[in-house]
């Protein structure tokens, strides 16, 4: 059985009145010509607020498409755990990877680090364009994935940055780190009911000082065993031992 078709969109949904036609933007439009559909055809949509809704394709001309919504499903994909990550910025496409795979593995929130090992600075202009790259890449996933709340992506920002600010409540912080003397035997059996923050480093790993400075701010240090893996597969594989763990799946 072929999935139905899932497309993001930046409009409030329930603020649609029922039967009204809704006009689709330009780049849901084409991606709906990509998958060649046809008038009549169902698919669904959701907006990030929660749920999603079915919806019939009315029209598609070249670049445009409308539909009209049916009814709301209030179905949700998350984690009984809300999750950030916060990666120290790879090289190459290695963070769009990163970032697609751990909005399949649930996390809530990307948090991009520069970091003193970090191969790629990134700042002003270029800056704002990647991040918005990469909030695309999540609302792709979620698209793909079957999840109807969009993860925070943050801009880049500096590890001293990052490890200093304040936080609300309680949050447990655990830091990859190859150096650690104990796994995940060390964490909670059960889903914590605060918030969760991994930190990983860079291609590099994170600098003995910046160690230091996060296990200052409260970070517990973990270890995945005798091997090291690269940055684009330790967080992920984190994040898949907490989904077995934690009910995640």
């Amino acid at each position: 059985m072929t999935a139905m078709p899932r497309f993001f969109i930046d409009t409030l949904l329930q603020s649609i009145p029922p039967g009204v036609p809704l006009t689709l933007p330009e780049d849901v439009a084409r991606h709906i010509q990509v998958l060649r559909l046809a008038p009549d055809d169902a698919l669904t949509l959701f907006d990030g607020s929660g749920g999603e809704y079915h919806a019939r394709l009315d029209t598609l001309g070249k670049r445009s498409a409308s539909v009209t919504l049916g009814e709301h499903d209030p179905r949700e994909a998350e984690t009984p755990y809300a999750i950030t990550l916060a990666q120290g910025i790879a090289g190459g496409d290695k963070m769009d990877w990163i970032l697609e795979k751990a909005v399949e593995l649930g996390v809530r929130r990307m948090v991009p680090l520069s970091t003193t090992r970090s191969v790629v600075r990134l700042n002003g202009e270029r800056a704002q364009r990647r991040t918005e790259h990469w909030r695309g890449i999540a609302r792709a996933a979620c698209e793909q994935c079957g999840r109807n709340r969009v993860p925070e992506v943050d801009a880049p920002t500096d590890f001293d940055a990052w490890v200093d600010a304040p936080r609300t409540g309680d949050t447990l912080r655990i830091m990859l780190s190859p150096r650690a003397e104990g796994g995940l035997e060390r964490l909670p059996e059960q889903a914590p009911q605060h918030d969760v923050e991994l930190l990983i480093g860079p291609e590099g790993g994170l600098s003995p000082e910046e160690e230091t400075a996060a296990l200052a701010a409260g970070y517990r240090p973990l270890s995945l065993g005798r091997r090291v893996l690269r940055t684009e597969t330790a967080g992920l594989a984190v994040l898949a031992a907490l989904a077995t763990r934690w009910s995640g799946w």
